[in-house]
């Protein structure tokens, strides 16, 4: 038995149950009649109240209670679904996130206070007092006969209860489920007028086993909750129980029934209902005897084990649907577990390309054909083990639709959030850690892009303001771009705010790419004014920072007066990629494959000692990788030139010798070495050396300013000539 991991588990459902909650909640602020999205936000309150019954947090199961009447009087149309109930009930999710981090964390903060007051609004919604709650319960019962009805009419005894008769699994301890902690929850839907265990099913003590279950209860509830808030108690042990529920003053029948289905004998059963006051003696001798006489009371018995035998005949029959064992097609695996099987694989692929350099040494046919087949598989795993970790981005979109709401209502602006390309898939990992520079990202759109109402109509635009986010893939990266239609980058402000910090020397000529890549040094701003959101100086290079260390890159487009567009570009994994093996004197390199556009031949007499070549028409700057690492020994007769291409700009690398695709796994550079520019990684070949990863976009870059450098000289010689 494991509460701690039933416990874990619990804490990620809610969190995703939460999550779901806020996404359903601004989903109503714009279709406020959208029955998907508040039945989502009731079945959250439900769920999680249910589960955190199961584990004795009452704090929370008290307060989903309030907030789950609260959404069944909106289900029935008694509450209308306005702003303000939007806005409550989004304080109330945030009210249980923070009771589910205290818990996760294993802290206890104090919210109270905060409870209190939220509990106090919600109930001013179910028309105030202590009963509010118990209200809405008893409303949703039932109708009950009236009350004095005996046996003469088929009736039980007259007290107003339900009849709850549960024989709990072997394997519910196992399952990390404490039998007594139903009991506890439905003491918190009604008063628990009397409980009789079942302990038929117990072995002797030298044979019992401390993980089995062998617990079973009668038990008698006070009128008033629902049959269905009954049943929800048990939801999560549908399969590892069998529940019998009556309700109160079923016909001696119903009772019937549950002697016939319960393996204990049929007296001492019918003792058992007469201790916890279900039935008097009489009544349990006139059920026997009935019994006796019409044997077949107990074959129209056995098929509803789960199902209250009250019910018509149509809620009996969709009741059972219900309690048929569920196959689930999705099961949920720690992370840790995942990184531990990528590891894994990633071993596997370097012991591969070893065993592959040794059968090619050998010229043994059968054991290059054997290792080919197992390199395919090799393959094959990569692929698959892969594919576990990418998850779409659009969980990561969505949390921006509460931020945009909340900080568009401070700034007292109207902003409208677009999201597309919401099923891009990436690797777990990168969206972890994606999340913080998006957030900054967001906020300065709509704190330094987009303009108010009022600026915004007088210029001409639409009141509200429009920010996007979209992703997808390219060239085996992928692109996020988020957009605003705001009032862009003031580049001449930006310019001079650099030239009083000695950012830019006085009359410097920078592109526009550069000016705006000014806003990415530390401490850089240019509000006039420092809000809770921005002006600090502080987000924009920890932005740049999170994405270099991610092997991404960032792009800024922007256009006064219509709006600025930040583009980041991301590997799909962090952990294996193909690669494209070169030579450069006596060590080898590893380019990224999807980076690679063509191999060319270089043309010494072609080029002389420019840093550049006519490719097609098309001018094409390169460096000279011999040179730029300082490698030792003669150049090669023939040298080649890798073409790569990484965010629209393109470079050529002149390398010694091609040595073809290899499959490459990311080892990351110590800390010596991470100030080394050009390199993203190492990995390990399979003769056992050590190649270092080249990182594209640094050599474009260096290439291209190397050009463009220079042409200025070239320039300023031709003036002065």
């Amino acid at each position: 038995m494991n509460l701690e991991r039933a416990l874990q588990t619990f804490i990620e459902e809610s969190r995703e149950l939460l999550s779901a909650m806020e996404d359903a909640l601004l989903a109503l602020e714009s279709a406020p009649g959208d029955g998907d999205a508040i039945n989502a936000v009731f079945r959250a309150m439900h769920t999680i109240k249910g589960s955190a019954g199961l584990f004795g947090l009452d704090a929370i199961v008290e307060f989903t209670h309030v907030a789950e009447s609260v959404m069944d009087r909106v289900r029935s149309d008694e509450i209308a679904v306005d702003e303000s109930l939007i806005a409550l009930m989004l304080r109330c999710r945030d009210h249980l996130v923070t009771l589910i981090d205290d818990l996760a964390s294993g802290q206890q903060g104090e919210h109270a206070a905060v409870g209190a007051a939220l509990v106090q609004a919600l109930q001013a919604l179910l028309g105030g007092g202590s009963n509010a709650t118990v209200a809405v319960a008893t409303e949703n019962a039932a109708p009950q006969p009236e009350a004095g009805a005996n046996a003469t009419t088929g009736e039980g005894v007259g007290n107003d209860a339900w009849h709850i008769s549960v024989r709990f699994a072997g394997n519910l301890l196992r399952n990390g489920y404490d039998p007594l902690s139903f009991v506890r929850y439905l003491a918190t839907l009604s008063e628990i007028l009397h409980v009789e265990p079942v302990t038929d099913a117990l072995p002797p003590a030298q044979e019992m086993d401390p993980e089995e279950c062998y617990l079973g209860f009668e038990i008698r509830l006070a009128a008033g909750p629902a049959q269905a808030d009954i049943e929800a108690a048990f939801e999560f042990v549908q399969d590892d129980c069998s529940l019998l529920i009556l309700p109160p003053h079923a016909p001696l029948t119903d009772y019937a029934l549950l002697i016939a289905t319960r393996p204990e004998a049929d007296e001492q059963l019918g003792a058992l209902l007469v201790s916890c006051g279900a039935l008097t003696e009489a009544e349990v001798a006139q059920v026997l005897s009935a019994a006796d006489a019409t044997p077949e009371l107990v074959v129209a018995a056995t098929p509803a084990p789960a199902v209250a035998p009250a019910a018509a005949p149509a809620a009996r029959q969709g009741r059972e649907a219900t309690t048929v064992k569920r196959s689930s097609s999705a099961i949920r695996v720690d992370a840790s577990k995942l990184d531990q099987l990528i590891d894994l694989v990633g071993e596997l692929v370097i012991a591969g390309a070893s065993a592959e350099v040794m059968a090619r040494r050998s010229r043994d046919r059968n054991l290059m054909e054997a290792n080919s087949s197992v390199s395919q598989l090799v393959d094959a795993i990569r692929d698959s083990a892969l594919r576990l970790r990418m998850v779409e981005i659009g969980e990561t979109f969505n949390r921006f639709r509460r931020v945009v709401r909340d900080v568009s209502q401070e700034l007292g602006k109207e902003i409208e959030l677009t999201i597309t390309g919401a099923e891009t898939e990436l690797d777990k990992s990168v969206v972890e850690r994606i999340g913080d520079p998006l957030m900054h990202l967001v906020r300065n759109a709509m704190d330094h892009g987009i303009e108010t109402a009022e600026v915004r109509v007088q210029q001409g635009k639409p009141a509200a303001g429009s920010l996007k986010l979209h992703a997808y893939h390219d060239s085996g990266s992928i692109v996020i771009e988020i957009s605003d239609d705001g009032r862009g980058l003031d580049k001449e402000r930006i310019l001079a705010k650099a030239q009083e910090r000695g950012l830019v020397a006085a009359g410097q000529t920078l592109s526009d790419q550069e000016i705006y890549g000014l806003i990415f040094q530390p401490g850089f701003s240019t509000a006039e004014q420092v809000t809770n959101l921005s002006g600090r100086g502080v987000g924009m290079d920890v932005v740049r920072r999170n994405i270099d260390a991610l092997r991404g890159a960032i792009e800024l487009d922007s256009r006064p007066g219509v709006g600025t567009t930040v583009s980041i570009r991301l590997p799909l994994t962090l952990a294996i990629i193909e690669g494209f093996l070169v030579g450069v004197g006596e060590a080898a390199y590893i380019i990224p494959l999807d980076s690679v556009v063509e191999c060319i031949e270089l043309d010494h007499g072609a080029i002389g000692q420019q840093n550049y070549l006519n490719l097609r028409g098309r001018v094409l700057p390169f460096l000279r990788l011999r040179e730029l690492f300082h490698s030792r020994g003669q150049p090669a007769r023939r040298q080649n030139v890798v073409v790569v291409r990484y965010a629209g700009q393109s470079a050529g690398l002149v390398v010694d010798r091609l040595m073809g695709e290899f499959q490459t796994v990311i080892k990351p550079l110590g800390r010596m070495f991470r100030h080394l520019r050009g390199f993203a990684g190492s990995t390990i070949l399979g003769s056992g050396e050590v190649a270092l990863i080249l990182d594209v976009q640094d050599l474009i870059r260096t290439a291209t300013e190397r050009h463009c450098h220079a042409a200025e000289i070239a320039a300023e010689c031709v003036e002065t000539v």
